[in-house]
């Protein structure tokens, strides 16, 4: 694990907000429930409720892959049929989307490239991620500040073809 990315558990002072949302986190999660985790407790602020939340990287990935599954099934965002209306914010819903996938290729470059590399299979890591950003060019998907983490990389990707 890398230090640097490593966040220790605060010590919440008791009789806080964030506290009581603290306990309340660790009652539901031990219960079995995890649909209980996630609702909003009765009585609480939404924007409180959603800052104490903390995943891992494993966690982040497979809560955003199945997001996006739900999006890609969920047909008033992503019509099946030939005709049918797409949603007005339809372009920023796949704007934020490939934004998401990006981090999950930059986490992957950044935290494990050399696994990658130990089982051999960098080149379709690599080539996997270069359709990505083509496809994230063409249509400008993604603002170029969000792509800095892998800037260097996308350029020696891309550079021989042009």
């Amino acid at each position: 694990m890398n230090p640097k990315t490593f966040k220790p558990k605060k010590n919440v002072p008791e009789g806080t907000k964030q506290h009581q949302l603290q306990k309340y986190a660790e009652a539901t999660l031990g219960s079995g429930n995890l649909r209980l985790a996630v609702v909003l407790p009765d009585g609480e602020i939404l924007d409180e409720w959603l800052a104490p939340t903390k995943l891992s990287a494993p966690e982040y990935v497979d809560h955003l892959m199945e997001w996006v599954q739900q999006q890609l099934d969920d047909e008033s965002v992503f019509p099946s049929k030939i005709g049918d209306p797409f949603p007005p914010n339809f372009q920023v819903l796949v704007k934020n989307i490939f934004k998401r996938l990006f981090r999950v290729y930059a986490h992957i470059y950044l935290s494990h490239i050399s696994v990658i590399e130990a089982l051999e299979e960098e080149a379709h890591l690599n080539t996997s991620f270069k359709h990505f950003i083509y496809f994230v060019q063409e249509f400008q998907l993604i603002e170029k500040r969000e792509l800095q983490p892998l800037a260097d990389l996308i350029a020696s990707l891309t550079s021989q073809d042009y």
